[in-house]
């Protein structure tokens, strides 16, 4: 399972060319962030890994350095109790140093400050997610192994699962427990401090209830402490519109997808054209995703072709829509680029995203699709399936 040895090389070249290119001044760079230390390391250890911009990162661990010698192939791993052993090597005072300030808490900043005695700091959290955003083959393969089993579990198994008077919480249980055994990593990563077990499921309005995340679609919540989990209370009836919006991750890589289903009988014909022009909004977003296309550009130009009355409730419900039409997706659920204003780097080839067109509808839920796309040269490529939608069961 070890991250091969030349797929950390490339990556951290590509970092030092991005950093060149963003900030010539540049001098020495630290990552200490989880998800960022994987990428780069090839294994999640409690350290530092420090760059200096004229010789060779070092990865500094505290715990496990047995693990990461065993599990890592980054070329100099060394062991230290704390900062103080990396500082008396690495050296202080150290000026120009880039960190990610997203990431870092106040706290361990001090610590790192008390024994490197940095001079200034600078953020290196956009440098980082440009490089991540382009996928090497080796992690599409593990987007691609992702994305056959979220299909199978959306579009096959979780028929199975729908049954009368089931309840949100339940079905989420079912469904994780089939997703596992069918080869999903059983963990969701999100940025900024975000957590799921899952994702978003729910049943008629609850998938448009208002929660505290930047996504278009919602959920109930079990409690107020735990707002984005599907609740007991609310069950499965006939005529319900079944939302389900779930990542899947294999070796730490994930695909995002959404399918509805409509229990029992249809939803209302007003909701069903509503669902169909989200889906012909992902068809057309997804010829789009090609090498040199703006993402900002493609918000826009969609965007500017929706009719006033559509646009209300597109992108959620009320006052809780979001601002994009589909986001970045790799090591983390929501990574960037974003098909959304300001986003105005060209795409290249290799860069996923998840595109997810919805419209809240009122008394019935959210209708729409997301799914995963690879960008190429003949457009995006969907890693997650093809179908449509709004499947029946039980009817």
């Amino acid at each position: 399972m070890q991250v091969p040895a030349h797929e950390l090389l490339t990556r951290m070249a590509r970092f030092r060319d991005r950093m060149d290119r963003d900030h010539p001044d540049w001098e020495s760079a630290g990552i200490t962030g989880k998800i960022n230390l994987y990428y780069f390391t090839g294994t999640i250890q409690d350290g530092l890994l420090f760059i200096p911009r004229d010789g060779e990162a070092v990865f500094w661990v505290r715990r496990s350095f047995e693990r990461a010698t065993a599990e890592s192939a980054f070329p100099d791993i060394r062991k230290m109790s704390s900062y103080r052993d990396a500082a008396a090597v690495t050296g202080k005072g150290n000026t120009g140093v880039y960190l990610e300030l997203e990431e870092i808490s106040l706290a361990q900043y001090a610590r790192m400050q008390k024994h490197f005695a940095f001079s200034g700091t600078h953020s290196l959290d956009a440098q980082v997610l440009a490089v991540r955003a382009k996928k090497s083959p080796y992690e599409l393969s593990r987007m691609e192994r992702a994305g056959k089993i979220h299909r199978h579990v959306l579009e096959d198994c979780a028929l199975d699962l729908l049954k009368e008077g089931i309840d949100e919480l339940t079905l989420t249980a079912d469904l994780y427990s089939v997703m596992v055994r069918e080869g999903h990593q059983g963990h969701m990563r999100f940025g900024m401090f975000n957590e799921m077990l899952l994702g978003q499921i729910g049943f008629g309005t609850s998938s448009i209830s208002p929660i505290c995340v930047d996504t278009p679609g919602g959920v109930s919540g079990l409690h107020p402490s735990l707002p984005m989990s599907g609740s007991r209370e609310r069950k499965l009836h006939r005529g319900d519109l079944v939302v389900i919006d779930i990542g899947c991750g294999v070796e730490g890589y994930y695909t995002d997808k959404t399918q509805s289903y409509m229990y029992g009988k249809a939803i209302p014909d007003e909701a069903i054209r509503a669902h169909e022009r989200c889906v012909s909004i992902q068809d057309e977003i997804s010829t789009l995703l090609k090498p040199g296309a703006i993402p900002s550009e493609i918000y826009t130009a969609v965007m500017g072709g929706l009719e006033p009355a559509f646009r209300e409730n597109f992108m959620g419900y009320k006052e809780n829509t979001v601002k994009f039409l589909g986001h970045g997706i790799g090591l983390q659920v929501d990574e960037n680029p974003v098909i959304a204003k300001g986003f105005d780097e060209p795409l290249e080839e290799g860069m996923v995203f998840a595109v997810e067109p919805k419209k809240g509808i009122p008394g019935v839920g959210l209708v729409g699709i997301e799914n995963t796309f690879v960008v190429t040269p003949q457009g995006g490529r969907s890693l997650t399936g093809t179908h449509r939608g709004l499947m029946p069961v039980g009817f």
